[in-house]
């Protein structure tokens, strides 16, 4: 028979354990950054960048030195890299492999690591969300399954210190299980799979979740408002997603206030040209696509807005932590008559000359 005092041995543990979670312990922690401390993520998405070195360009600093990609963009004050992750691309580019073996390059270099994880073997984006092949006769728990040990394995084995569970999730992802208007528990549910592999294998990676665009945000950011995740993270091109930079700021402001999370531009990217260097088509080559008179498709044009964005996205946003630049690395690396490569050299952050171009000044202002 226990007496008294084996009682309160036993129980003593519990009790102190109670103890120490005090209310200060047990107060939420306020998502917003201390403007005097919070850390700006001044990025880049340089997925291509490892298959364009194979075709050994040369690249120049703005001082016409001849300088390595990293090196020059790791001088200008970038501080973080994103990179895809497909499943089982059709090759090697954007695979795990090769992602895992760039990502380690890039931290020997001082970047943090962003991982945009497509849960597909190509591009996942508000258009399609095609699940891997290997994963596409799979019962639905098995699926469950699979989400969790591929995410783990992408922690434990990159250790990403940012990561996106999907890539611009508007529909869901995994369909059409992961649809989000046809099954949204079974969204929740697969996200909620991604999100715990991050949790129980690291400590410290930032979850993130990414909606393309302004429209429907507050909608979208509603429906998965009780996940686990640390950042919302937007797309914004002019293009495709309106002209307005008020709008821009009035959306993230509200949608950090509404939902208490901090919030990043994770793609965006802009033109300082509309000539072409390749005979692949541009995505973006005429006026009516810029934001005009203030951000011609200029070398200071580009400049400017990428500077507007920075001032917006950290400054301007209270829970703001900065932004991406998406397709920095994409000049024409195939030659002048290539059909098949860059749609996006006149957004690069080189010239034709694969000169630095002066957008790059903004990633390192203080």
């Amino acid at each position: 028979m226990m007496t008294r005092i084996t009682l309160i041995f036993l129980w003593l543990p519990a009790l102190l354990f109670f103890a120490s979670c005090s209310d200060d312990n047990n107060d939420p922690v306020d998502p917003t950054p201390d403007p005097e401390t919070k850390e700006l993520i001044a990025a880049m998405d340089l997925s291509q960048l490892p298959e364009i070195e194979l075709t050994n360009p040369t690249f120049y600093d703005s001082e016409n030195n001849t300088k390595d990609f990293l090196s020059i963009v790791k001088e200008s004050g970038v501080n973080t890299v994103r990179l895809r992750l497909w499943v089982d691309p059709a090759n090697e580019h954007s695979g795990f492999n090769e992602v895992k073996t760039f990502a380690s390059e890039l931290k020997t270099k001082g970047f943090d690591i962003w991982l945009t994880v497509h849960y597909s073997d190509t591009w996942a984006d508000p258009g399609q969300q095609t699940k891997p092949a290997r994963w596409s006769d799979i019962s639905y728990a098995a699926l469950k399954d699979s989400v969790y040990a591929y995410t783990q394995k992408v922690m434990t084995e990159i250790s990403p210190d940012y990561i996106q569970i999907g890539n611009e999730i508007n529909t869901g992802f995994l369909h059409p299980e992961g649809n989000i208007s046809d099954q949204t528990y079974q969204f929740l549910e697969l996200m909620e799979k991604g999100i715990q592999a991050v949790r129980d294998n690291s400590s410290t990676a930032k979850i993130m979740i990414h909606f393309a665009g302004l429209d429907n945000a507050n909608w979208f950011f509603n429906v998965v408002r009780n996940l686990d995740y640390d950042i919302i993270g937007l797309s914004y091109y002019p293009v495709w997603h309106g002209k307005s930079l008020t709008n821009l700021k009035t959306t993230m402001t509200n949608l950090s206030e509404t939902f208490d999370k901090e919030i990043v531009l994770a793609e965006t990217a802009y033109p300082f040209t509309l000539d072409w260097n390749d005979w692949t088509n541009n995505i973006v080559g005429l006026d009516d696509q810029l934001i005009l008179p203030d951000y011609p498709a200029t070398a200071a044009g580009q400049h400017d807005f990428m500077e507007r964005i920075r001032q917006i996205s950290f400054d301007e946003v209270e829970k703001g932590r900065g932004f991406c630049y998406w397709g920095a690395e994409l000049i024409a690396w195939k030659g002048p008559e290539a059909t098949d490569a860059s749609p996006w050299e006149n957004q690069a952050v080189f010239d034709f000359d694969n000169k630095a171009l002066p957008v790059l000044s903004v990633f390192g202002e203080e």
